[in-house]
């Protein structure tokens, strides 16, 4: 693909779908946890009318939430990465191993 827009004036996004990804990660994330920190409020508050207890729960819920979502998304990114760096190994053995096949199987993909 092009790096340069086909239509004149319009701006060329190469990386909108990544970019979407990261959003709509980030919508959910912001709406799982406010959904459970409510929750956890919302819990606590049918126990106790002080206010201390249900400050501090969802003030709780809020940290362990964030610090939940933020190594989940590392966990994931970090897998991906790994992944994707075994497939680059993989075609680097290929293509060493026989490059005459690889590049076949290159000019086969744009058939």
């Amino acid at each position: 693909m092009s790096a340069v827009s086909e239509h004149p004036g319009e701006a060329h996004h190469e990386d909108l779908g990544g970019r979407l990804n990261w959003l709509r990660a980030g919508v959910l994330g912001a709406n799982d946890g406010i959904v459970s920190t409510a929750a956890v409020v919302v819990g606590v508050a049918g126990a106790t009318t002080d206010a201390g207890p249900i400050l501090m729960a969802g003030l709780a819920a809020a940290v362990g939430g964030a610090v939940s979502m933020a190594l989940g998304e590392y966990v994931s990114v970090s897998s991906q990465r790994d992944s994707e760096r075994h497939l680059i190994e993989q075609e680097r053995r290929a293509l060493a191993a026989d490059p005459e096949g690889e590049l076949r199987a290159l000019a086969r993909s744009y058939e």
